[in-house]
């Protein structure tokens, strides 16, 4: 395992921060295709547009978990790697499709101190939405970073 240190410190967190947003590029019908292999889901409904037009969808919709990918991404980048990380949550709030433009977002809601001495815990919300403002998931993390 490869172990990455916080660029972080607790001290360097406020309650209220925004976190700097990341936006993916436009979500395109072969990331769909790519993310079945990856994800081993091969439910038609992400990758054959004639399903997703029968099932009433309009066509081809991302998978969640691929939502959620973007949301680990944005989360691991903010804390500088995933070893901070002690909890990660979502839930999934609309359809993603090709062409939507994902930009994930979070503030610092909550601090505290940690059972580890020489440790503060952060909590932030976080959410993924596309350039209309249609939120696609939310959640939270909860990380463990070092004082100083």
């Amino acid at each position: 395992m490869i172990e990455t240190q916080s660029k972080l410190y607790f001290e360097d967190v406020q309650v209220g921060d925004v976190l700097p947003p990341l936006t993916k590029p436009p979500v395109a019908h072969n990331l769909f295709v790519r993310y079945s292999g990856a994800s081993g889901d091969f439910n038609p409904l992400h990758t054959d547009p004639a399903v997703g037009l029968a099932g009433g969808t309009g066509g081809v919709i991302a998978h969640g978990m691929l939502i959620m990918g973007f949301l680990g991404h944005f989360v691991s980048d903010y804390l500088g790697g995933p070893l901070p990380l002690s909890r990660f949550g979502v839930r999934f709030q609309s359809m993603t499709r090709i062409s939507d433009v994902i930009t994930c977002s979070g503030t610092v809601t909550k601090k505290s101190e940690a059972d580890e001495p020489g440790f503060g815990l952060i909590e932030v919300t976080i959410a993924a939405t596309d350039a209309t403002g249609d939120k696609k998931a939310s959640g939270n993390f909860v990380a463990k970073l070092p004082k100083r």
